[in-house]
């Protein structure tokens, strides 16, 4: 197998300037108008791969195949990719598999009962059922309802016109499986991008309840703990394209070469997620003695603080480039660091509170020295006192 190739440092380091003088462009901008730029650059390469699998499908179905309006196939190809790039091999089979059973349920039902109101109702729910007991995903059903709901209006049933709707779904399909091989999102990239977005919030979040402990700011403290609650998309959006990435790896040879990279990165989405569970448990915490008018010792105070820097050197590791710093042992360095701080006998005689809010940074610390690469249990022997 022929390795991909490597770009060279100077092409590697122009096209880094390049992104980096676009964000500062639209970084530029008015923030709602910023906001909508930056998702829709996000989204060029998978809407380019829609708009290249919807061309060639049609092209294929309506030249080599000599299908009549095969508007199945283009509508295939689109549904299969999305613009999430996750799960792109089962939707194209749920799609596939969906088209079919609905034109075959249409085509069968409709010649046998002809058509008209109660009939849609008969051959639609005769699709669904057989599409959710063969399988549970939420595509297939509603793709198999659609088009045999298509059959028993629109379409004329029965013959190789039944036939045909059902390859140009599979060519839909399998064109948009091909796109994906060919034209690639980059998955280490985006799987990177989404781990540092979340670790930078979390960065700042941590910084901020600091500042409102040693303020005492109720409005601060809760300010944070909302922050850390609404992190949860972008952890499902980060676990999302972290499958999408390991799945472009195995599908396109362009990226066979990453495929260790990739595991090595999806590895950190457990371990993130967990470390901003922990982190709303210790800011809900600290939210409640604020409120009560209870002070946190200054040493767990400066933990929390410390914290924020872990995560700002986590976030450089997830976007620094293959064998750049900060790596894996340089976050693990400073972690360390903070776990000597964060001893029991910190709390030998606090309140409750307090001690379950030190017990949850052992825990967020324990999270984060295996985002930095280490087992759980070597993470767990490092806060041993």
């Amino acid at each position: 197998m022929t390795a991909t190739p490597t770009p060279s440092p100077n092409s590697a380091s122009r096209s880094h300037r390049l992104r980096r003088g676009i964000r500062r462009r639209i970084d530029a901008l008015p923030a709602p108008v910023a906001l909508r730029v930056r998702r829709l650059w996000l989204s060029a390469v998978p809407i380019t791969q829609c708009a290249v699998a919807a061309g060639v499908a049609w092209w294929i179905a309506i030249g080599p195949l000599g299908h009549k309006q095969p508007f199945f196939a283009p509508i295939a190809a689109v549904v299969s990719l999305g613009l999430s790039l996750a799960k792109r091999w089962r939707r194209s089979v749920e799609l596939v598999a969906g088209v079919t059973i609905g034109i075959l349920a249409g085509d069968l039902v409709i010649s046998w009962i002809g058509s008209g109101t109660w009939q849609i109702m008969v051959v639609v729910a005769i699709a669904m059922s057989i599409a959710v007991f063969l399988d549970d995903g939420p595509l297939l059903p509603m793709q198999a309802a659609s088009s045999a709901a298509l059959v028993a209006t629109l379409l004329p049933p029965g013959g190789a016109a039944g036939i045909n709707r059902a390859v140009d779904a599979l060519v839909g399909g399998v064109v948009g499986i091909l796109v994906v091989a060919l034209l690639p999102v980059n998955p280490a990239s985006r799987s990177r991008r989404d781990a540092a977005g979340v670790l930078a919030t979390i960065r700042d979040a941590a910084t901020d309840l600091a500042a409102g402990l040693r303020a005492h700011d109720v409005e601060q403290v809760s300010d944070v703990l909302a922050r850390a609650r609404g992190t949860q998309g972008d952890i499902n959006t980060m676990r999302a394209d972290m499958a999408g990435g390991r799945e472009i790896s195995t599908i396109s040879p362009l990226y066979w070469s990453s495929r260790h990279r990739l595991r090595r990165i999806s590895a950190t989405a457990d371990p993130i997620d967990n470390s901003v569970r922990n982190f709303r448990v210790v800011a809900r915490r600290a939210l409640t003695m604020t409120q009560s008018g209870e002070t946190l010792r200054p040493e767990i105070i400066e933990i929390v603080d410390d914290l924020s820097g872990a995560y700002e050197v986590l976030r450089a590791m997830m976007v620094a480039p293959p064998g750049g710093q900060p790596d894996e042992a340089d976050a693990a360095r400073v972690l360390r660091t903070i776990a000597r701080k964060a001893r029991t006998d910190l709390v030998s005689d606090s309140s409750m509170s307090e001690t379950a809010i030190l017990a949850q940074l052992r825990s967020l610390i324990v999270d984060l020295l295996m985002v930095a690469g280490l087992q759980r249990s070597s993470a767990r022997a490092t806060l041993r006192d």
